[in-house]
């Protein structure tokens, strides 16, 4: 008998991937903390509060038992905002063991800690093979079936291997790469960017004032990242540049959707609670902040867009003042 895949998580990413597993032939069980939802996704087939009119298959299994879900898993897939992902861990430790694949999709930073998802995996589960999963990656487009591609980043290649077999169909390709950090660094820190994005496209800037912005984010990505010992080069590739052009231009990143109704004149507050989703982007612009300012990395972009968020500066003041500052080299990371 086929060893099943667990998800934890019934948000829009955590249902797509498990689907994609499902309809790959393989018996998946994905753990929601509602029980209401859990039982119409099973009589239904479709997760209506994330992904309305999407058909799920019949060999996912959704359910709030969290024992059932993981106790036996092949790989146990965790999709958890990260404000709550080390509390879910906590609770699923009892029936995680050492030998299954423990991949985190979580594009996002624990407060205070400055940990990402696969250091808390790491120390939660000492000696556990953890992966992460990181790109480009809509969960909407997956749903429609539309091409996309991912990366699995472990240190362990059959990891990497199991996983690229277990999700790769006719619409998804996962890539593998061994920059655990530098991937889900990536995946991490354009969300602060998608957020700029989207504000400056509610103010209607022009085309090419979109691709600076862009090229300035991958600059003070990889900045940021090599003051953190990752590797930059990482940031070309798909969970880097690849994750960051679609959060800073589509309407469906979250993200971008949050920096656009602060464009029209939204407070915070009202601009998450509208989204009706987690947007990591919010948590780490404060969290990249106090790491620039403690470590001293320069990050214009940064800092400029914390003060519109959390200070409610103005953004043409903002603006001017960031135009203001005297320009550096194009590109300052050599390999």
């Amino acid at each position: 008998m086929t060893a099943h895949i667990a998800v934890l998580g019934g948000g829009s990413f955590g249902t797509v991937i498990a689907n994609i597993m499902a309809e790959n032939g393989y018996p998946v069980r994905q753990w929601l903390r509602d029980e209401s939802t859990a039982i119409a996704m099973n009589q239904q087939h479709e997760n209506k509060r994330y992904l309305p009119g999407y058909q799920l298959s019949e060999q996912l299994t959704a359910s709030t038992d969290m024992h059932w879900v993981i106790a036996g898993a092949e790989a146990v897939f965790v999709s958890i905002p990260s404000s709550s992902f080390r509390q879910v861990v906590q609770q699923a430790k009892p029936w995680l063991t050492t030998e299954q694949l423990l991949i985190s999709t979580t594009k996002g930073v624990e407060a205070s800690s400055f940990k990402l998802m696969s250091q808390i995996l790491q120390e939660e589960l000492p000696g556990g093979r953890i992966g992460v999963l990181s790109g480009p990656n809509l969960a909407k487009e997956i749903a429609q079936g539309h091409i996309t591609a991912s990366v699995i980043a472990s240190d362990d290649p059959a990891l990497c291997e199991r996983v690229q077999h277990i999700l790769c169909s006719k619409s998804f390709r996962a890539y593998a790469s061994t920059d655990v950090y530098g991937v889900e660094l990536g995946g991490t820190l354009k969300n602060i960017y998608a957020i700029a994005s989207g504000l400056s496209a509610a103010l209607g800037v022009g085309e090419n004032t979109k691709s600076m912005l862009i090229t300035r984010s991958l600059a003070e990505m990889s900045r940021f990242a090599v003051a953190k010992g990752a590797n930059p080069m990482t940031f070309l590739g798909l969970s880097g540049i690849g994750d960051l052009i679609v959060t800073c231009t589509s309407p469906l990143s979250r993200n971008y959707r949050v920096g656009f109704a602060l464009g029209q004149g939204k407070n915070l507050d009202d601009a998450v609670a509208e989204l009706g989703e987690v947007a990591e982007g919010v948590n780490t612009l404060k969290e990249v902040r106090q790491q620039a300012s403690e470590h001293d990395i320069y990050m214009p972009l940064v800092m400029g867009l914390f003060e519109v968020v959390f200070n409610h500066a103005p953004v043409k003041q903002v603006i001017a003042n960031m135009m203001g500052n005297q320009p550096n080299v194009d590109v300052d990371f050599a390999v």
